[in-house]
């Protein structure tokens, strides 16, 4: 064989996305050992480095330690640059450099692009990538600038700060990171907690997850609305999801939790109207939460689970098995209890190698969070609800937790790190990566007869 047909062998799309991610980690892990990331001047050990380049890298947002208290603004930044990069793709980034210098885009790195972007063809997915970039720019840059100003007459920092943390926070909210810098301003741990009720907040916070949740795929198509008066059948079932889900959602949360003492009974009636909102956009894959989860109750809590497992959109910056899969399961349920042989979404019949894909990955993804909540049993000594609640939290790489991640043993920590990055590659992904080329067989085996139900 030649070398040209080994490389294509061994470097298949999916083997690409996990070695260049295992990579991005790997350097990441080895920046914020250094003494320089701490702000103590004191490494935070290769462990604790290593969940921190993780959950950046893959976007979720757990962390051992508070971002805020514990990072040099080297480290912050160096956490900051894996969130960018991890959240529109490292070969997005490639791409544009590429781009930049003049180079030409070869077919493997368009299907490289195609498979991270969770783009349908390598058609137009250069163009993908270019909307990618500045459609990210334009909406952090805007999340920023309204974020620092906010912040300058909020919190009364001095516009240098508040610049900081406006740009800062964008980047992290847009790309479904969760990271913040609010434990250095009002005590380790305190997040968003004290801006529960302020309108202005919680509508550009959540517009940011919102909008990094949705997809690339689905922005563009909005954009392209006014000119092209049609938009497909993929954005149509995104936004009506998310929509259906995200008030849905909401409601719950209010309704279980309005007389709650821990967490909505305090606040007017506006503040938990806010508050059950963004607790339900930020199961989306956001990150960062308003109130104390650990306070909820268990059947808030539980569902705040599902919600995470849901995730957000594919070709977004959100995780979750996709809120796609989700409804295509919800369709092949319908199908069969009416007796029909297809699923249609908004009058379109869905390939059904589509649907066996959903129903895959689905069960794939319950199989890898049963599995690592069994393992988090046995190493931690906390409640089974939080564990599970840690599971899918680090599995649909949201990043809100109901306070176990700070107190996770060596063990521990290594079962989250393997679960936050299996969920942003994705289960198929990663069995694409790991099994031969797929080829269908040239025959078919004889039909049989098994009894179900």
């Amino acid at each position: 064989m030649t070398r040209g047909h080994w490389s294509k062998r061994l470097l298949t799309p999916p083997k690409i996305l996990v070695f260049g991610f295992l990579i991005m980690i790997a350097a990441g892990t080895l920046l914020l050992t250094l003494p320089a990331a701490s702000a103590t001047g004191i490494s935070i050990g290769p462990l604790n480095a290593l969940f921190t380049a993780t959950s950046a890298a893959c976007v979720t947002g757990l962390t051992v330690v508070d971002t805020g208290t514990a990072f040099s603004v080297f480290g912050q930044t160096v956490i900051l640059l894996l969130v960018q990069v991890g959240g529109i793709g490292f070969m997005t980034m490639a791409t544009l450099i590429a781009l930049v210098l003049n180079k030409r885009i070869s077919l493997r790195e368009r299907l490289v692009l195609q498979e991270a972007l969770n783009h349908g063809t390598i058609d137009g997915v250069v163009r993908l990538v270019k909307k990618v970039i500045l459609y990210s720019l334009l909406i952090e840059v805007a999340g920023a600038l309204l974020l620092a100003v906010h912040y300058v007459f909020s919190l009364s920092l001095p516009p240098g700060k508040a610049v900081y943390f406006g740009v800062y926070h964008s980047i992290s909210l847009f790309n479904n990171a969760g990271f913040d810098l609010m434990g250095s301003v009002q005590g380790p741990f305190s997040g968003m907690a004290s801006f529960v009720s302020d309108p202005f907040m919680n509508i550009v916070l959540m517009a940011l997850i919102f909008l990094g949740g949705i997809g690339f795929i689905v922005l563009s198509d909005l954009l392209e609305y006014p000119k092209v008066r049609k938009i497909s059948l993929h954005s149509k079932v995104v936004l009506s999801a998310t929509a259906v889900l995200v008030f849905v959602g909401g409601l719950i949360i209010f309704l279980m939790e309005v007389n709650n003492p821990r967490t909505l009974g305090p606040l007017n009636t506006g503040g938990k109207i806010w508050a059950s909102l963004f607790q339900s956009v930020t199961t989306r894959s956001g990150g960062v939460n308003t109130v104390d989860i650990g306070g909820l109750h268990q059947s808030t809590q539980f569902f705040m689970i599902l919600l995470m497992f849901i995730g957000a959109a594919p070709g977004s910056t959100g995780g979750g098995i996709k809120i796609t899969t989700f409804v295509l399961l919800l369709g092949a349920v319908h199908a069969m209890i009416r007796g029909r042989e297809d699923v249609v979404l908004f009058r379109k019949r869905i390939a059904k190698d589509v649907v066996y894909k959903a129903i895959t990955l689905t069960l794939l993804s319950i199989l890898l969070i049963i599995l690592f909540a069994m393992l988090l049993s046995v190493t931690e000594d906390h409640d089974f609800m939080s564990i599970l609640f840690e599971s899918a939290s680090a599995f649909g790489t949201t990043g809100i937790s109901m306070g176990l991640t700070t107190e996770l043993s060596p063990f521990g920590k290594v079962w989250v790190i393997c679960l936050m990055y299996l969920g942003r590659l994705g289960p198929l992904t990663l069995a694409y990566a790991l099994t031969r080329d797929n080829k269908k067989e040239p025959y078919n085996h004889p039909e049989g007869k098994i009894i179900i139900g």
